[in-house]
């Protein structure tokens, strides 16, 4: 559901009990709510929306029987259609039969109140399906209170004079103490002691309607856990030598793979590989929607990145990070990822890239991959952590992807990351540390915008337990090995573009439309005249992208689709199967960059998710489209590129991550645009110089960061 960002005037709107409900049941500190299993929370939504119905005098209900009283519209988007169900089934039944009838309607309940809260401002939404309290909630005037305090503050104080105060609480707080008893997390959320707790007892015979929908919703609890593993299915296999005869597989196209085994298989299937533990395969919109919902409560990421993590002597990096602490941690360093870092060092942006460009020689032909990552390296290194570092970005490159094939996707054994080669290679993420290590110094940084290093030293010593000096070590070469997942795509968007001339002839128009009176502002640059350029990117990202699947770990029992999933089982999440799926994306295999236009938008939804899903999306994705953008410009106005060799057909390389394979090569085939040497030192002239291996311009400025870090949350 897209989010409304339009506020309202949160003092004059009084709380329903849904949004209280929702408030009292959210853990600030996991940015979720608490662990209430996903039919318990939904039994309590409907019991919530029940009661307010029930205040509104639209029903009655009592232990035996629920009433309708009236059918007359309340407004609330979130009730009206519960109201509706409930005048359109004619009948006695009881508030048990409702719950249970309409708790599949909760996920889209639960989604229009947090909507509501946001847009009060009394919630903020962060990526990944994260909440927190907005900064600016204070409230007043709620109901018939004149107290005045956060909104979560508000209920949980009302609440806490009922349990601690003997005050006579009111029967809205009934239902709410009765609803979050049944989900046995009120003794979470309030530390009760011996006489609270009897004090809680008292309180939830106190009103009728809360007794009977706490009853009704208790039962409805019950019945589902019972019976979990008897109504469940057998989950498919699929045969190794069907996965190896596929043809998708001999392309690479992983993504594509898994669509067709979806379409014969179903949205949950096993697969057995030789010398890999049973991996079973989640792909399809049903279960992306699941994993994006409810993933955080039931799978783990931690099991698959423990191995990874040890080779950079770090442990708790937040790939590997789950729950609160995963929450915490990138609500902390969220600033360093963000697109506005970004958009306020355009100029700079622009200036390490043209210096980038300067290096490259009409006549020449480079291997794609390694030019497209060199390039935006060219950019993050200085802009992230103030050095240069072409002289070690490809040898730290392979060895981040050799430890992810042996540690993460296991395709390698683990004594390939022991060769001489690799010891020496991995021995240069000391080099990096050392190197920014001498440009952070307290007198260095002075009067500096902000950039990624320098949020990340400031965690450390806010908290050294939680970012302790041993993570340092792979946290401080981050900026380098993010240029591997944005230049990979950018090496796929460029054949893209130089294999279909009227689309090249298009974005080329575009950029020296943009350029043509000098470096464009930021409203030029995300106008309608980059529009081709935006969609062309993301049916790129759709095609091919670099991140197609995650491994985790089951680690609570649960029913997928019908499919129970035990403790412990290895889950692949193929998200990207949805991309060639083609009742989501018709006729998936043609490049078409209107699906992304109205009234087609294919694109919304779980199912275009080329930045990952759920509590692991990556957070600097508006970022690094912003940057492909930039690059993708730069590169057709200053030159005229050529696949090379001319009959090459794409091979993806599928691992580590999706790339181009080796034998794309970019020409050089022309200079349409001089790149001035005494204008580009001009503009490298306005700070000292970063600490650098040897370059062609020196004096490059030291600039906010650039946030395009596709790779902060490894697959």
């Amino acid at each position: 559901m897209t989010r409304v960002e339009t506020e309202v005037d949160a003092s004059a709107t009084p709380l329903s009990l849904l949004d209280e409900l929702v408030l009292t049941l959210l853990n600030e500190e996991s940015g979720y709510f608490r662990q209430v299993p996903g039919w318990t929370l939904n039994c309590a939504v409907v019991g919530a929306a029940l009661a307010e119905l029930s205040f509104l005098y639209r029903i009655d209900t009592d232990m035996d029987s629920l009433i309708l009283l009236d059918t007359k519209v309340t407004g609330d988007p979130c009730l009206d259609p519960i109201l509706g169900e409930i005048a359109s089934e004619p009948g006695q039944y009881n508030a048990q039969y409702w719950i249970e009838r309409l708790a599949p309607k909760a996920e889209s309940i639960v989604d229009m109140t947090l909507d509501r809260l946001v847009n009060l401002g009394i919630l903020q939404h962060h990526e990944g399906d994260f909440w927190s309290l907005a900064r600016g909630a204070w409230m007043s005037g709620f109901h018939t209170s004149s107290e005045v305090g956060t909104a979560v503050e508000f209920v949980k104080t009302r609440i806490s004079k009922a349990l601690f105060n003997n005050e006579i609480p009111s029967p809205r707080d009934v239902v709410i103490v009765c609803l979050i008893d049944t989900c046995d997390v009120l003794r979470y959320i309030f530390e009760l002691d011996e006489e609270s707790e009897q004090r809680v007892e008292q309180i939830l015979k106190m009103d009728l309607i809360g007794r009977s929908i706490a009853d009704a919703v208790s039962e409805n609890i019950a019945g589902p856990l019972l019976r979990r593993s008897a109504l469940t299915k057998p989950i498919p296999v699929v045969k190794l030598r069907k996965v190896l005869r596929n043809k998708h597989v001999r392309s690479g196209n992983v993504p594509a793979l898994f669509a067709e085994l979806h379409e014969e298989y179903g949205p949950v299937f096993e697969v057995r590989l030789p010398f890999q533990d049973r991996t079973i395969v989640l792909g399809g919109p049903e279960t992306n929607h699941w994993v994006h919902r409810h993933g955080r409560m039931y799978l783990r990421a931690r099991d698959y990145f423990q191995d990874f993590e040890r080779v950079y002597g770090g442990i708790g990096l937040l790939p590997g990070l789950d729950g609160a602490d995963h929450f915490r941690y990138r609500k902390s360093i969220q600033p360093a990822y963000s697109r506005t870092r970004l958009e306020e060092s355009l100029d700079v942006v622009y200036s390490y890239a043209r210096r980038h460009m300067a290096t490259w020689t009409v006549g020449e032909t480079l291997p794609a991959v390694t030019m497209c990552r060199n390039f935006v390296n060219a950019q993050t290194s200085p802009l992230l952590a103030s050095i240069e570092s072409q002289d070690l970005i490809e040898d730290l490159q392979k060895f981040k992807e050799r430890a992810l094939q042996t540690h993460v996707a296991k395709s390698l054994p683990k004594f390939m990351l022991k060769t001489p080669g690799m010891r020496r290679r991995g021995k240069l993420v000391d080099e990096v540390v050392d190197r920014v290590q001498k440009v952070h110094t307290p007198a260095q940084r002075a009067g500096c915008p902000r950039e990624y290093v320098d949020d990340l030293m400031s965690m450390h010593a806010s908290d050294k337990q939680f970012v302790p000096e041993s993570n340092l070590r792979f946290l401080l070469s981050t900026p380098l090995l993010a240029s591997m997942y944005v230049g990979d795509e950018l090496s796929f968007i460029v054949y893209a573009m130089l294999t279909r001339p009227e689309f090249h002839e298009q974005i080329q128009a575009e950029a020296d439309a943009l350029f043509a009176d000098g470096d464009p502002d930021l409203e030029a640059l995300v106008g309608p005249g980059t529009d081709i350029t935006r969609r062309f990117i993301m049916e790129c990202l759709r095609m091919w992208p670099t991140i197609s699947m995650s491994v985790r770990n089951v680690m609570n029992a649960c029913v997928v689709e019908g499919y129970e999933l035990e403790v412990e089982a290895r889950v692949l999440i193929a998200t990207t199967a949805t991309h060639y799926m083609d009742d989501v994306f018709p006729d998936p295999f043609t490049f078409d960059i209107d699906r992304y236009k109205a009234p087609r938008n294919e694109h919304l939804g779980s199912t275009y998710v080329p930045y990952g899903l759920g509590t692991h999306t990556c957070m600097g994705s508006r970022m690094a489209e912003l940057q492909m953008a930039i690059d993708l410009l730069l590169m057709v106005y200053y030159f005229d590129l050529e696949i090379a060799p001319k009959n090459y057909k794409l091979k993806i390389a599928p691992f580590a991550s999706m790339s181009p394979n080796k034998k794309l090569k970019f020409h050089i085939a022309g200079q349409r645009q001089e790149l001035s040497p005494p204008l580009l030192a001009l503009r490298l002239t306005e700070a000292p110089p970063v600490h650098e291996a040897p370059v062609e311009v020196e004096g490059a400025p030291r600039p906010g960061i650039v946030e395009g870090i596709v790779g902060a949350e490894l697959p």
